[in-house]
C-alpha cells in the first residue's frame, strides 16, 4: 500500500512541477503587455487571454499536487487536536461522502463542456483576437481525473493511519518560507530542551 501511495504521489508531484511553468508564461504575458501598453503605447489583443488561461490551467492542474502535499484549506480547530487514527477515520468518511461525488461531477460535467467546446472550436470572446480556447476546456476533466487518482492515494493513506495511528511520510518537496521557519523554530526549541535537560542531569 505504501508503494501505491508513493507512486501516485510521485506522479502528482511530476504533474505539479510540469504545470508550474505556467507561472512563467503568465508572467511573460503580463510583463510584455505592461511594456507595450505603457512604453510603446501599443497594447496587445492576446495578453489578457494568455494570463487567465495560464492561471486557470495552473489552478486546475495543481489541485492533485496540492492534495498530495496536504495543502488544501482545512478547518482544523478541532482536527489538529485529535489522534491520527481519529483524523484518518473522519477524512476517510469525508472522502467518500463529499470528495468523490464532487470529483465525479467535475469529470463528467467537464467532459461535456470540453466536448461541446471542441465541437464548435470555441474561441475567447474576451478580446478581439479570438484566441482558441477549446483545447483548454480539456483541462477540466483532466484535472478531475488527477484528483480522482490522488484521492485513492489519500484514502489508502487514511487506512494506514487507522491501522498504525500515525500518518505515513510524504515525499519531500519545496516548502513555503513560513513552514520552513516554523520547522526551524521547533527544531531549535527541541535542541534547547535537550540541552537544558542534559545540564540539569549533569548538575545532579
Amino acid at each position: 500500500m505504501r508503494a501505491f501511495i508513493f507512486a501516485i504521489d510521485k506522479f502528482s508531484l511530476w504533474v505539479g512541477h510540469a504545470f508550474a511553468w505556467c507561472i512563467m508564461a503568465m508572467t511573460f504575458g503580463v510583463g510584455y503587455e505592461v511594456f507595450v501598453r505603457y512604453v510603446l503605447r501599443d497594447p496587445t489583443s492576446w495578453a489578457f487571454d494568455l494570463s487567465y488561461m495560464m492561471y486557470g490551467t495552473l489552478f486546475m492542474m495543481g489541485g492533485a499536487y496540492t492534495l498530495s502535499r496536504d495543502g488544501h484549506v482545512r478547518g482544523d480547530v478541532f482536527y489538529r487536536q485529535w489522534q491520527p487514527r481519529t483524523q484518518a477515520i473522519i477524512e476517510l468518511i469525508l472522502y467518500v461522502i463529499f470528495f468523490y461525488p464532487a470529483v465525479l461531477a467535475l469529470i463528467f460535467a467537464g467532459w461535456t463542456f470540453a466536448d461541446q467546446s471542441l465541437g464548435y472550436r470555441e474561441v475567447s470572446v474576451m478580446s478581439p483576437a479570438n484566441v482558441p480556447i477549446f483545447h483548454f476546456k480539456m483541462i477540466i476533466p483532466a484535472a478531475g481525473v488527477l484528483l480522482f487518482v490522488q484521492g485513492l492515494a489519500q484514502m489508502a493513506r487514511c487506512i494506514l493511519a487507522i491501522r498504525e495511528n500515525a500518518w505515513p511520510e510524504r515525499i519531500a518537496d519545496v516548502e513555503e518560507t513560513e513552514t520552513m521557519v516554523a520547522h526551524q523554530v521547533e527544531d531549535h526549541a527541541a535542541i534547547q530542551a535537550e540541552t537544558g535537560s542534559g545540564k540539569s542531569g549533569s548538575a545532579r
